[in-house]
């Protein structure tokens, strides 16, 4: 469809349902909760609950990465779209937020951008996004996708005859994958890309323990709050009997693996029915369920794993302090 006066169109395509969700979750937390140790994927925690959380997470002071990331994209952003001169913006995991129209009101301004496609797992948010996009943007062309970023890019639309395709990947996210999961997404991406296309890759960075672990140890204990909601998640949405308020939110720095771990450590010794996977698991004192892993990166290091993947680094951009950067990689 077009709105009055537009010459831009907008189409959802859905490749993931509420079903698939559904059987995600199942799926991660009976393979997580008898793994060793304990582990759940971070993606559970974003229902309704959880997104309200993380959205006051991102107004503390002590959360740098969001407001940090999002001043450094709006200082680089017109550089960006120069240096990129794509006609088709995809963006993974693309919500709704003040980075979106940064992206777009730059490639606009620079001439070359045709199209937008918003990548999310929410269908509702992502119509949303859209018709709300449609009314600012009305002559730019939306494509949504309802999707997994960790299966479904091969889904994605292909860039126009003659045209080449810019993936955006903001927000640090890549640091929530494992080395073997990065390496895997990363080379997935430069499969789908034809030769000369692009990955602006958003990324945190190393800096001071004493700057990081607060961002996700907030001394108002929202960032805990945000935490033990996976397990209110669990309860609800699959019959979990967990005590929510017997597991202490942990916030540690590795420094051998350059990320910060976030943890639910059990008070006491605790048993735990999931009662739609006819599941038991017992909890040690002390013990602890690994609930989200945040690399941060040397510059050479994300140009090992960038080169390890097929691409190369054509641009970087970082914050004057150093603690975040925005990388522009090249297909090979």
């Amino acid at each position: 469809m077009s709105a009055a006066g537009g010459t831009g169109t907008t189409r959802l395509d859905v490749h993931f349902t509420n079903s698939d969700a559904r059987a995600d979750l199942r799926a991660d937390v009976a393979r997580g909760l008898t793994a060793v140790p304990k582990e759940l994927p971070p993606k559970w925690f974003y229902d309704a609950r959880g997104s309200e959380l993380f959205e006051r997470i991102t107004d503390l002071p002590e959360y740098y990465p969001f407001r940090t990331e999002r001043a450094l994209l709006a200082d680089s952003v017109a550089d960006i779209a120069r240096s990129s001169g794509a006609d088709t913006v995809v963006e993974l995991g693309s919500g709704s937020s003040t980075k979106t129209r940064l992206l777009l009101d730059a490639f606009l301004a620079a001439g070359t951008l045709r199209r937008y496609v918003p990548q999310d797992v929410s269908e509702s948010a992502l119509q949303g996004a859209i018709e709300e996009l449609h009314r600012e943007y009305p002559d730019l062309t939306l494509h949504g996708v309802v999707g997994d970023f960790t299966t479904d890019l091969a889904r994605l639309p292909g860039a126009d005859p003659g045209g080449r395709r810019m993936i955006a990947f903001l927000g640090g996210t890549i640091g929530n994958l494992l080395p073997g999961p990065r390496h895997a997404f990363l080379t997935h991406v430069r499969e789908i890309l034809a030769p000369g296309e692009q990955l602006l890759l958003g990324t945190g960075l190393v800096t001071d323990p004493a700057v990081m672990v607060p961002a996700y140890d907030d001394a108002d204990g929202i960032t805990a709050d945000f935490n033990r909601n996976v397990l209110r998640v669990l309860n609800r949405e699959l019959g979990a009997d967990f005590d929510v308020a017997a597991f202490d939110h942990v916030a540690h720095w590795d420094p051998a693996n350059s990320w910060i771990e976030m943890r639910l450590r059990a008070a006491r010794d605790l048993r735990v029915r999931v009662a739609e996977l006819d599941l038991e698991v017992a909890f040690d004192a002390g013990e602890e369920l690994v609930t989200e892993v945040s690399a941060k990166f040397r510059p050479e290091a994300i140009d090992e794993f960038a080169t390890a993947a097929g691409f190369t680094t054509t641009r970087r951009w970082t914050d004057p302090d150093e603690r975040f950067a925005l990388s522009l990689l090249t297909a090979g």
